[in-house]
């Protein structure tokens, strides 16, 4: 403790900002550390690939618009496909997601910064790279066309030669390091730094989220890292992991695959629960009902989303009674999202009710969600799947899971954050606009591919014969796609525009119950000027009943300090150094894409990747200068 913790005078709060200033100007920009700015990259840049993926998929329905034409050639279909799914699934669902939980996590649990804030930027460096070489691919004629899955042996090097697939294995396994670093960030600043009092049963439902979400990624994304290591073995090596004829399996890649892949789903749905919860929390004004049975949903929809991967293998010819546990367990995982589903209606039962847009989203988040969820619980049952399976039945259940149940509340929490992020609010008025449009746009562009798979209409297939019947269907599709799109637009506009132009939010506009709503909007670089202390769920609502704000101190003004604190109980422990700006995350980060990238044309430049590599840690890890002694 320092006799002036809590020291409020000008000169100690300019040396506070001093302290956890980030540096200025273009170079400045590759040192930054702080929790938010990376954050706030991470939700940026996803959305800019969401944007790139919205463009891939209307060139796609313009190519299927009608029968038998020839817009589209089928090896860039192919790409395009591929491309469209590998950046909505790796490069803007489990990012977004992500970037939201290292902005706002921190300011939700009082604390000053993530716990390895290096790291942190180690991590967006990574996935940025990841996203440009990914897209340079697409425009240099070696964009992978294998589907965003890679089944062999299609990806094998015999059936598919050159460098698509091989630009799909090392970039995957590239960009999830980037998810494995945010992952460990997360849990690690969840379980230590929450501020004094927060014990773990007055946890935020978002961090709850998060903290699930987090412990997801750290178990289901080594098993794509696996599969796309041994795939670019098989192909570059010629080994023979998946090659039935030298001992290998091909569905090997698939149990491998899916093991991450359906998790992923909910890596990316658990988030949007937290949102949710927390929006219909404040815009009801009152506690959401059933706190703990919402928790224990949430923990439970991460341990059996690891039960479910076969589902998406009900068609390949595995043992029957093999078959039933896996629909046991895909349809039971829809019972803790039931949960989460009527404690919200209850939450919502006899309130009035804010209809402000992050509560649009969220209503129209049920609509598309449930339907959804209903026809999850259909394709969960093995004759059914059979009938549908690899139809556009799946991409519309695929679109409506991954549309209402992650993008609508991704909105959701634009809305409701932005004012913290930029101090001004969206106007109302595009909002709703935007809302229409897309709520519309997604029922007519993904309802009627339910009866397009009834049909028998196949996925992924870039054209269709005239006599089947399926033209009007597709025209319809291709002309909603194209409104849901400038639905999107509409939002990507508002938020533009209201960046200048959007009435000042103040710091709580909402009358919100969490702590980040404590700061200023937009928040000081060191979050919280003294470190709250929480005695309930809703510190804010305590904070206007009361009109006290308890804080403790302790923390010095001038280096970068915060406060490590019990896992359960959060009862302050100790005062963590934490490092400085630093060029070295970006050196470490281009270091290693040289070795994934370079790999591809010469393994032995994995090699010297690695040596490099290491030169880049030490720096990393070289002391600047020792602190100042007490």
């Amino acid at each position: 403790m320092t006799e002036a913790c809590f020291d409020d005078s000008p000169q100690a709060t300019e040396l506070l900002a001093k302290t956890w200033q980030s540096p200025p100007g273009f170079f400045g920009w590759f040192t930054h550390v702080n929790q938010r700015k990376i954050g706030l990259r991470f939700i940026v840049t996803s959305l800019i690939f969401f944007a790139l993926a919205g463009v891939l998929a209307l060139l796609m329905r313009l190519q299927l618009s009608q029968p038998e034409i020839n817009l589209i050639s089928p090896d860039l279909y192919n790409e395009l496909f591929t491309m469209h799914g590998l950046t909505m699934m790796f490069f803007f669902a489990i990012p977004a997601m992500e970037g939201l939980g290292i902005y706002l996590v921190p300011l939700m649990l009082g604390t000053r910064d993530m716990a390895f804030p290096r790291l942190n930027a180690f991590g967006y460096y990574v996935y940025l790279i990841a996203g440009i070489v990914l897209y340079i691919s697409l425009f240099v004629g070696a964009a992978p066309g294998v589907g965003w899955f890679s089944y062999v042996p299609l990806a094998d090097d015999f059936f598919t030669p050159g460098k698509g697939p091989s630009v799909w294995t090392t970039m995957i396994t590239f960009i999830e390091l980037s998810a494995l670093t945010a992952a460990v960030e997360l849990i690690v600043t969840i379980l230590r730094q929450r501020a004094p009092g927060m014990s773990l049963n007055r946890m935020p439902l978002f961090v709850w989220a998060i903290l699930v979400m987090s412990f997801m990624i750290v178990f289901a994304m080594p098993a794509v890292i696996v599969g796309s290591v041994l795939l670019y073995l098989d192909r570059t090596f010629q080994t023979l992991f998946f090659v039935p004829g030298g001992g290998g399996d091909p569905l090997l890649w698939q149990h491998l695959f899916w093991f991450f892949g359906h998790p992923e789903v909910y890596i990316i749905l658990v988030p949007a629960l937290g949102v949710v919860s927390t929006i219909i929390t404040t815009f009801t004004g009152r506690q959401v009902f059933g706190y703990t049975a919402l928790v224990l949903s949430l923990v439970a929809i991460g341990f059996v989303s690891f039960g479910l991967w076969v589902h998406h293998m009900f068609t390949t010819g595995l043992p029957q009674l093999g078959l039933s546990f896996f629909t046991a367990a895909s349809a039971m995982v829809a019972i803790p999202s039931g949960i989460q589903i009527f404690c919200w209606i209850a939450s919502l039962w006899g309130r009035q009710i804010r209809f402000a847009m992050p509560m649009l989203f969220i209503l129209g988040f049920f609509a598309i969600f449930v339907i959804g969820g209903l026809t999850g619980v259909m394709v969960a049952s093995v004759p059914f799947d059979t009938q549908v399976h690899d139809t556009y039945f799946v991409v519309a259940h695929f679109h409506y899971v991954l549309i209402g149940g992650a993008v609508l509340p991704f909105f959701a929490a634009l809305y409701y954050w932005y004012p913290k992020v930029v101090g001004r609010l969206m106007s109302e008025r595009v909002g709703r606009w935007s809302f229409a449009l897309i709520f519309i746009g997604i029922n007519l562009t993904f309802f009627p591919m339910h009866q397009l798979g009834l049909e028998g209409m196949p996925r992924r297939v870039y054209t269709y014969l005239n006599d089947m019947g399926w033209g009007d269907y597709n025209f319809f599709i291709t002309f909603s796609a194209f409104l849901l799109a400038f639905g999107f637009f509409l939002t990507f506009y508002n938020a533009v525009v209201s960046y200048r132009t959007g009435d000042p939010a103040g710091s709580n506009p909402w009358n919100a119950d969490t702590l980040e709503w404590a700061t200023d909007s937009p928040p000081a670089n060191y979050n919280h000027r003294h470190i709250p202390v929480v005695s309930s769920r809703s510190p804010m609502w305590d904070v206007a009943r009361t009109g006290e704000r308890p804080v403790v101190g302790g923390l010095r003004a001038d280096r970068r300090e915060i406060l490590l604190t019990t896992v359960l109980d959060a009862e302050p422990q100790a005062a963590q150094v934490m490092p400085s700006p630093s060029p070295w995350p970006f050196f470490l980060a281009v270091a290693v894409a040289f070795g994934f990238v370079g790999v591809m044309y010469i393994p032995l430049l994995f090699v010297w990747a690695f040596f490099v590599s290491f030169l880049m840690i030490v720096g990393w890890l070289w002391p600047r200068r020792p602190w100042q002694k007490e």
